[in-house]
């Protein structure tokens, strides 16, 4: 027992020298198990600088009265912006306007983006040219192409009324219009962002193997059954992925009504029958500088999106049980 107790008291001996080269090796996988770190610290930086950093306190700033005047001076509410937007009429009017907006822009765009996508997958002369011309709407910019829809959907001398007129319709108040102007709004989203749909969607075309479209022409389908059986498949990705950013997209939809109208601002008309929630988060913060409203609108916003996606999930994660059973 004492022997014991002196050899725990006793220092131990150092142990003979490793062999040369084992600290250098174990700095080398040392470094070799940090590097992917390092490398990919600086998107974390900036995504925590730049993202969660403004998440955080936009949410803070959500539950304070806050102006824009006096951003010093904040009085603690709670969730009493959130409960102001339930009974807030024009907030549930932009709600409406962007869920309409949205479904004319986006619908239609990505219906088009398919078959655009389908020819351009054809063997055409020119293919390159006219790839690049799809794409140069989505080039330009937001307050360009807004400013010359605005001119085509003039009252007095825009050149769709012109072209109506033709035909013996009356000239339509597009800007003014409660569903003329969302259909003018909506225009200008398909026209930009249509053609960069589209190029994704070739992109995952061409990844679809030949020998699929080979096997069901020697089965006898035809073009159109070709298309339905081995092409949209093959793009489920590719759709889901448009479909994500164009639902995002529509509801964050804020350049193309501000612009659309001069002198409606984020109005979004007389009535405000085109504002969408975009607007009215910007008429709220920087023309009514009510800084904590503005918050609690774009927290709402957020939650919108991951209330929706979450259906989707779970509907698909529904039909994927009842498939296996």
């Amino acid at each position: 027992m004492a022997e014991d107790l002196v050899e725990r008291a006793l220092p131990l001996a150092p142990g003979p020298p490793g062999p040369p080269g084992t600290g250098r090796r174990r700095l080398g996988r040392l470094r070799s198990r940090a590097a992917p770190y390092v490398l990919v610290a600086p998107f974390f930086l900036l995504f925590g600088a730049f993202g969660l950093f403004p998440l955080a306190a936009t949410a803070w700033t959500s539950l304070f009265r806050v102006e824009l005047t006096a951003p010093e001076a904040r009085e603690w509410v709670g969730l009493h912006n959130y409960a102001r937007l339930l009974t807030d009429d024009f907030f549930w009017n932009a709600l409406a306007n962007t869920v309409l907006i949205g479904v004319l822009a986006t619908v239609p765009q990505l219906l088009l983006a398919l078959g655009a996508a389908h020819l351009l997958d054809a063997r055409l002369r020119g293919r390159l040219f006219f790839r690049v011309a799809a794409l140069a709407p989505y080039a330009t910019s937001v307050a360009a192409a807004t400013l010359v829809f605005a001119l085509f959907y003039g009252r007095d001398q825009g050149m769709v009324n012109w072209a109506i007129g033709l035909v013996g319709l009356a000239p339509v108040d597009w800007q003014n219009g409660p569903w003329a102007s969302k259909f003018a709004v909506a225009s200008i989203v398909i026209w930009r962002w249509t053609g960069y749909n589209a190029l994704i969607y070739l992109a995952a075309m061409q990844t679809i193997p030949h020998e699929l479209y080979e096997a069901a022409a020697l089965d006898g389908a035809s073009r159109w059954r070709r298309f339905l059986h081995v092409t949209l498949p093959g793009l489920r990705p590719a759709l889901a992925f448009t479909g994500l950013v164009s639902t995002i997209g529509a509801l964050q939809l804020f350049g193309e009504p501000l612009l659309f109208s001069s002198g409606a601002g984020a109005s979004g008309g007389a009535d405000h029958q085109y504002q969408t929630l975009g607007l009215y988060l910007y008429e709220q913060g920087w023309v009514n500088l009510h800084l904590g409203r503005a918050a609690a609108i774009a927290w709402a916003m957020l939650l919108l999106l991951v209330v929706l996606f979450g259906a989707v999930r779970l509907a698909r994660v529904a039909r994927g049980r009842r498939a296996r059973r």
